[in-house]
């Protein structure tokens, strides 16, 4: 059976005898098994230079004339973040070349809680309990002979009281003496075996807003430990008792004002820097109820210098 003839070049192909059912109208070009279906013939260069001129992609309103797009303007709130953020970039651009000239300086960083609790587990061996036959104090180890310093007003009418150490360890100790008027006195333990002395600031003085622990036995809960900041510097406040022997006591003094909770107990205890220092000794609070007293968020303690000078006094028998 010979096969039916293509299509020349331009012309209709016939139609199918039997068109294929379901594919409606139109059809599209038709198709013979076995041959290629026809093309257009390719416009010669005398029509495409007749044609008149087409643009790609043309709009439904092809005869409207096309506007030009207008050009977008920030806005003044986008124009302010633009700023901003090209100002970010040349501060930092310039901190870093700064940086560049010595990049061995340390970035500055927030302390973080992890540290406070290292200086609180640095200061605590150093701080202990002081009982006394009418009540109960706090203190620490301050020499290296084990001495310790606590209040005036903790071992008030006691030649011997009992200290209890972090670790468990009672030992007997002796009042070596006391200065009502600074609120300060001076214990020698029967030994100084297990006793360690805390580090003392007192060549720097402390600033406002500096991060701070308060460390004793608030209500004979040794070990506890409470953190704020320095509130203000040289309060003058009453220390000691006025009806102490000779009457020396209740003169006004000097004292760090802090807002980290103190309680009755904590008297004598360490109030101590970041850095683990000793800046000095919690003495005495402010409250609203004489009968009930309790931390309100403003506690006082002795600055650290002027109560290493009594002690010094005191040992020295001055």
């Amino acid at each position: 059976m010979t096969a039916p003839a293509a299509p020349a070049p331009g012309t209709t192909p016939p139609a199918l005898a039997d068109p294929p059912l379901g594919l409606g109208e139109p059809r599209g070009p038709s198709f013979l098994p076995g041959r290629p279906p026809a093309l257009p013939d390719r416009p010669t260069p005398e029509a495409l230079a007749a044609a008149p001129p087409t643009t790609p992609f043309a709009s439904p309103h092809a005869h409207a004339p096309v506007r030009p797009p207008r050009p977008r303007t920030l806005r003044p709130l986008t124009t302010a973040i633009l700023a901003a953020v090209l100002a970010g970039g040349a501060a930092g651009y310039a901190a870093g070349a700064l940086g560049d000239d010595d990049p061995g300086a340390p970035a500055p960083a927030a302390r973080a809680s992890g540290d406070l609790e290292a200086v609180a587990a640095r200061v605590l061996p150093s701080v202990v309990s002081v009982r006394t036959a009418n009540g109960q104090g706090s203190g620490f180890v301050f020499d290296e002979r084990g001495r310790i310093l606590t209040n005036a007003h903790v071992v008030e009418g006691s030649s011997r009281v009992t200290v209890e150490l972090q670790d468990g360890r009672s030992l007997s100790a002796e009042v070596v003496g006391d200065d009502p008027a600074h609120d300060v006195a001076v214990l020698e333990p029967e030994t100084s075996r297990g006793l360690r002395a805390a580090d003392l600031a007192t060549g720097t003085r402390p600033g406002v807003g500096d991060t701070v622990l308060a460390i004793g036995s608030p209500l004979g809960l040794s070990g506890t430990v409470t953190s704020g900041i320095v509130s203000a510097l040289d309060r003058s406040v009453r220390l000691g008792d006025s009806d102490s022997a000779g009457g020396a006591g209740g003169g006004q003094q000097r004292a760090l004002q802090t807002d980290a909770s103190i309680n009755p107990g904590n008297s004598g205890g360490p109030l101590v820097d970041a850095d683990g220092r000793v800046i000095g000794i919690n003495t005495a609070i402010a409250t609203l109820d004489q009968q009930r007293g309790g931390s309100i968020g403003i506690g006082f303690a002795i600055p650290v210098a002027d109560a290493a000078d009594a002690a010094r006094t005191i040992i020295d028998g001055g």
